[in-house]
């Protein structure tokens, strides 16, 4: 999420992903909020941002998850699907939650004959994970 907001390697894929004309809808876990919280403020502390910048994205921010994005509860099921992944794969424990959302998301997805999700992260580690965990992926630091 932080690509849409911040200018970095990848960011303009996901611009351009995001707001064409057959963009897709936008899932994410509730988490999310926080991460992204942690993220601007960190690049405000570090300089990176300046305070301009820094309310000005939030704004972005907070109106996209307000009108754009779908955010996924963090539910019991979700919990135990992230414990799961982590006995089985090396996670952070945010990576965690948010590769179990997708996971279980997808599996609904694929129960209701719909068409499954593509989990886009700029960690190659963890998109490494969500493909062995049966998920389609994509790197937007592969397009930058």
């Amino acid at each position: 999420m932080l690509k849409q907001y911040v200018a970095e390697t990848g960011s303009d894929w996901v611009r351009t992903y995001l707001a064409s004309a057959t963009a897709p809808a936008v899932f994410t876990s509730h988490l999310t909020v926080v991460e992204a919280t942690c993220a601007f403020a960190r690049r405000l502390r570090e300089g990176t941002l300046l305070p301009a910048d820094h309310a000005r994205v939030v704004q972005a921010f907070d109106y996209d998850i307000a009108y754009h994005y779908n955010l996924l509860d963090v539910m019991p099921v979700t919990i135990d699907t992230a414990r799961r992944l982590a006995n089985q794969h090396p996670l952070r424990a945010y990576d965690a939650v948010q590769l179990a959302t997708a996971w279980l998301l997808n599996k609904d997805l694929l129960r209701t004959n719909k068409p499954p999700l593509t989990f886009i992260c700029a960690d190659d580690r963890l998109v490494a994970i969500a493909q062995a965990e049966g998920l389609l992926t994509d790197n937007p630091n592969h397009h930058p």
